[in-house]
């Protein structure tokens, strides 16, 4: 298998991504491809699906705040933003509802390992349970869209967070969905 070799995290420039997270947060998380890259595929020798739009997501906030509605719990804010190329489109010429979906299960992950990161100090990888998403009007090839993510819940097991996904280009809401992950189950001995 190869070995996914990572700049020194110290090095990254963070300079563009606005937010009150830790310097190390926003290294360890500014960077989809290379966080995606390092945490999710370990054990892929080959390309794995979104790579190449991975490359293109650019994080410009990771905040963690308290949550407007309840002072006594924190919120993950992830806002990204990234151009609607030629990878992303359906046969109509517009942003793939497939495309959607993923963006925000990648963009919205960030949102929660922020949160998780910044309440217990360790990073801890949660998979898809369920991801509802409500499509509200199209984004063309070279509209400039932006994801912003924001948690709900970050229970013991279960987490959720919501992503509405904008046109800046046009000004109006492309989509909206809710991600709940949870834990992996630890794997079943073999017979």
């Amino acid at each position: 298998m190869a070995q996914v070799e990572l700049p020194n995290q110290d090095t990254l420039d963070i300079s563009h991504i606005a937010g009150n997270a830790s310097p190390e947060i926003k290294r360890f998380l500014g960077y989809p491809s290379l966080f995606f890259g390092s945490h999710m595929s370990a054990n892929v020798d080959s390309p794995i699906f979104g790579e190449e739009i991975q490359k293109r997501i650019k994080v410009t906030e990771l905040s963690v705040d308290e949550k407007r509605e309840e002072a006594s719990r924190l919120e993950g804010r992830v806002v990204a933003e990234i151009v609607v190329a030629e990878d992303m489109l359906n046969g109509n010429g517009t942003l793939h509802g497939g495309c959607i979906a993923w963006l925000i299960d990648m963009c919205s992950s960030l949102a929660l390992t922020a949160l998780r990161m910044t309440t217990s100090g360790k990073f801890q990888m949660s998979v898809t349970q369920s991801l509802n998403v409500v499509y509200h009007s199209p984004a063309s090839l070279g509209d400039k869209i932006r994801l912003v993510n924001t948690t709900l819940t970050l229970g013991a097991r279960a987490h959720s967070v919501r992503t509405e996904i904008w046109n800046d280009t046009h000004r109006r809401l492309v989509a909206s969905g809710v991600h709940i992950k949870m834990l992996p189950s630890a794997p079943k001995a073999s017979l």
